[in-house]
């Protein structure tokens, strides 16, 4: 109830630091909509069903690119932890490639699939893709040895070393690096939506700018962190601290 009471006291902060930076006149209105006329572009989209059409489109992609980058991710990062002539050879490039801003990939996508939902499908998956096999490189890699000779010393070597004894102790990382899969892939969703013929959040953000509707910008943006942040809290953290706590590590 005190952390309830604790965010809700700074939200309040924060939207009356917003009605007060607007009052002060320093952007000009057409720039910087006071709160009231974000809360009323919400209530207008939701009630028009315009935002969530986009929402739901959002969505989609989302279900359909991050699986992909999951698996994906998971088989390369499995690879480049068992061997260590793919580590030694391409390893050494994942770090490269997750440099990589989501939104660069946008121009290949498009060049690749043209304007459609292809294009942003493929920046979902590339933006989820190397975070997963990094994770799951490291997962496997921090396997205690202990683990492994024990398992040995029984006579389990091989495949059954690897399903029975690895993949279990690697679980806690592999589960941080699908809550991290989910993360960069939201963000690049959002990337890839941006330059898209639509629909989507990222479209609908760009078609409210080209139309100076800059409170429903403001609205389209507080929904996109919205649901990142509920997403993440209420089923990627709680699966991750449960998986953490039945493996001893809380």
């Amino acid at each position: 109830m005190k952390i309830f009471l604790k965010r809700l006291l700074f939200l309040v902060a924060v939207v009356a630091l917003w009605q007060g930076v607007y009052s002060s006149g320093v952007f000009p209105d057409i720039a910087f909509p006071p709160p009231i006329d974000v809360y009323f572009a919400l209530i207008e989209g939701f009630k028009d069903g315009s935002l969530t059409k986009a929402l739901l489109a959002s969505f989609k992609h989302l279900l359909y690119g991050l699986p992909v980058s999951i698996i994906l991710g998971t088989a390369i990062g499995v690879l480049l932890a068992k061997s260590k002539q793919a580590d030694e050879t391409a390893g050494m490039y994942l770090i490269a490639l997750q440099s990589i801003p989501s939104i660069a990939w946008v121009p290949l996508s498009l060049l690749l699939f043209g304007f459609n939902e292809m294009a942003v499908i493929f920046v979902v998956v590339i933006g989820g893709i190397f975070v997963m096999a990094l994770n799951t490189r490291t997962a496997l890699r921090n396997v205690p040895s202990s683990f492994k000779k024990a398992a040995r010393t029984m006579g389990v070597n091989g495949l059954e070393l690897f399903f029975k004894v690895e993949i279990p102790a690697s679980v806690p990382h592999f589960m941080t690096g699908i809550r991290l899969a989910w993360a960069f892939s939201w963000r690049a969703l959002m990337a890839g939506e941006l330059l898209s013929n639509g629909p989507g959040l990222g479209y609908s953000l760009t078609y409210a700018f080209d139309f100076a509707r800059v409170d429903v910008v403001m609205a389209i943006i507080l929904i996109i962190g919205i649901i990142g942040s509920t997403v993440d809290h209420l089923v990627f953290s709680k699966l991750e601290k449960s998986v953490m706590k039945r493996w001893g590590l809380l």
